[in-house]
């Protein structure tokens, strides 16, 4: 059963979206979390977590690290599935950089939004 959102406004579609790829990339890898980018040209990236003795990337760090290195000019939206309750201030830092005015959706593993967070 999922969780009862916890903002009030509703996802559009193409957001929705976002946070399905980020919560089924999450199931698939089996990390604490998943997350997923749109890019200015509609395109999208999903990753998780990346935890090595060599590299550490957040699933958020790693998306836009999938859509940089792809060539992207912005992103529109970004989404995180995590079972923490604020977005890590790297995986902000990352789709800063890429996404001045996108916002960042913080889902629970269910799926429940729980944050929209903004510039």
């Amino acid at each position: 059963m999922m969780a009862e959102p916890l903002i009030a406004e509703p996802l559009d579609a193409e957001d929705a979206k976002l946070v399905t790829l980020a919560r089924s990339t999450r199931a698939r890898s089996g990390t604490a979390e998943g997350a997923a980018v749109r890019d200015t040209d509609g395109r999208t990236y999903a990753a998780a977590t990346v935890a090595l003795p060599s590299v550490r990337l957040s699933a958020l760090q790693l998306a836009v690290a999938m859509a940089a290195s792809s060539g992207v000019d912005g992103l529109e939206a970004a989404a995180l599935v995590s079972s923490g309750s604020t977005v890590d201030s790297g995986g902000l830092a990352a789709v800063r950089d890429l996404g001045p005015v996108a916002p960042v959706i913080l889902a629970d593993v269910d799926g429940a939004v729980h944050e929209i967070v903004r510039p």
